[in-house]
């Protein structure tokens, strides 16, 4: 190919100098029709074609090809053909006896020519986009993987990020809460994709039934809802861009915090300091662009969604009710009983009418048991017998005066029955951690082993009085077992002879 200087210097001799164009090939040592070529051009055009690709040993098969990649649109993506298994089973199916280049080089041109081009959106004013994304984060020492709601406003770019243990429902509404709480304000419409945290079924018309507990989020807020094409993500690429600036922005290095809490607190402080940005092809901030989105909000609801899951629920023989998964328990009193469980993201709540009877932290592990030891005391206390080998009492971490006080109880009760008589008193004492503070019932005990009023009664007495700010009054003849001092009557006899003694 010739360079654009000497087709220059070709063009200069013949319009402007008046060289022919038989003379500038003979000067230049050209052919004639290339100098023609160099008239008709500024600059080298480059290779022509002038018909279509003809591929003898390729055309008969291009069919087959082009069955197998409309067929890989519907297949999973990480379960299309590559260009070497399309020629492999050219080859091995139909008979193909070309080379792999060319097998190759139609894939990529007709993979190039499907791909969908996408027109440029203008976003008003008070709208958003919502979707999870997912980061590795370590939480108290330990690497797991985090799911992260992002809330995007498009017109401004503004964000909201909180991260969760799970991309659950409770999650997913409380993000929203969230997200509104950190905006002041309720966008118009908020675009998602079909997640099933919102969308229980798309219809045949194409209409969504939405699940119950987005519906309710959507009656408490009244934002109206959009929803994109199965399998489109780009129809909300605003907040498609932000999961991944999140995650590269907000979340490398791996940010390491000793709580979800802590976690979230520095997304949002990220989200903030984000607003003092301005972005390309802008020239306002972010901040000063969320002006106009939230001109555009409804207004806050004067109390926020109450984002948690409600389940019917029965308890078991066990006093344990099932949610998730895993089994929490209840007081042995509600044994049997129909309850209310609303699972938030951080805790499980369990009702029985109007009463709250039970709060756990939430587990995310599976057939996990949680247990409230002090739901089993009053069982306990009725069969004793059961006191070492209760599962809900295994792992309670309980000072070392209850251990001391325990002991010295069924060492003095003495050892009938194993000792029944002992453990009991030892689960009564147990029992006042129902009604007061452990630092306070543990102070009562401590103030017992001192004075050696060894018994529940006593720990009872010191307790109140500790909280009353009284002193404590024991009456020791209720405790035989303690050492008695008798002093007796000194009489004027002992005296005289104590007297008598000392004379030499």
């Amino acid at each position: 190919m010739y360079s654009v200087d000497l087709y220059g210097r070709v063009r200069r001799a013949c319009h402007v100098e008046g060289l022919s164009v038989r003379e500038a090939a003979r000067v230049f040592g050209l052919h004639r029709e290339t100098v023609s070529k160099m008239l008709r051009y500024s600059v080298p055009p480059g290779y022509r074609r002038r018909s279509p690709v003809r591929r003898p040993k390729l055309d008969p098969f291009t069919g087959v090809i082009d069955g197998i990649l409309e067929a890989d649109r519907s297949a999973p993506r990480k379960q299309r053909h590559t260009a070497k298994r399309i020629f492999e089973r050219l080859g091995n199916e139909h008979g193909f006896k070309g080379g792999y280049t060319i097998v190759k080089d139609y894939v990529r041109e007709r993979r190039l020519r499907s791909r969908e081009v996408f027109v440029p959106l203008a976003h008003d004013p008070g709208h958003a986009q919502v979707d999870f994304g997912e980061a590795v984060v370590a939480i108290a020492g330990i690497e797991r993987k985090a799911h992260f709601f992002a809330m995007d406003l498009p017109h401004s770019d503004a964000c909201f990020v909180k991260a969760y243990p799970a991309e659950i429902s409770e999650a997913f509404c409380d993000g929203h809460v969230a997200a509104f709480a950190f905006f002041g304000a309720v966008p118009r419409s908020i675009l998602y994709d079909n997640t099933k945290l919102a969308v229980a079924r798309i219809l045949g018309d194409g209409k969504r039934l939405r699940t119950r507990i987005f519906s309710e989020l959507q009656s408490h807020y009244l934002f109206a809802d959009r929803f994109g094409r199965p399998g489109k993500g780009n129809d909300k690429g605003k907040v498609e861009g932000l999961i991944g600036y999140a995650r590269r922005n907000f979340l490398v290095p791996i940010p390491r915090f000793e709580s979800f809490a802590a976690l979230n607190a520095h997304l949002e402080t990220c989200c903030r300091e984000r607003q003092a940005a301005k972005l390309r092809g802008h020239e306002e901030t972010i901040a000063i662009r969320m002006i106009r989105d939230r001109a555009a909000f409804l207004p806050l609801p004067s109390a926020p969604y109450d984002a948690c899951d409600k389940r019917p629920g029965r308890v078991s023989s066990l006093s344990l009710v099932r949610y998730r998964g895993n089994d929490y328990s209840v007081p042995v009193t509600y044994g049997h009983r129909e309850v209310l469980i609303r699972g938030y993201v951080e805790r499980v709540v369990i009702s029985c009418a109007a009463e709250v009877i039970a709060r756990h932290q939430r587990s995310y592990e599976c057939e996990d048991l949680i247990f409230d030891p002090l739901h089993y005391l009053p069982l306990i206390e009725r069969k004793v017998g059961a006191l070492d080998q209760a599962a809900p009492l295994r792992g309670w971490d309980l000072p070392e005066a209850f251990t001391s006080l325990r002991r010295l109880l069924e060492a003095r009760m003495g050892t009938k029955n194993h000792g029944a008589a002992g453990k009991r008193e030892y689960v009564q004492v147990l029992r006042l951690l129902e009604s007061f503070p452990l630092s306070e019932v543990e102070a009562a005990v401590r103030e017992a082993l001192r004075l050696g009023a060894i018994g529940f009664d006593a720990v009872k007495h010191l307790l109140l009085c500790r909280i009353e700010r009284r002193p404590p009054r024991l009456d020791l003849d209720v405790y035989p077992y303690l050492p008695k001092a008798h002093v007796e009557t000194t009489s004027a006899k002992a005296y005289m002879s104590l007297i008598g003694g000392s004379r030499p």
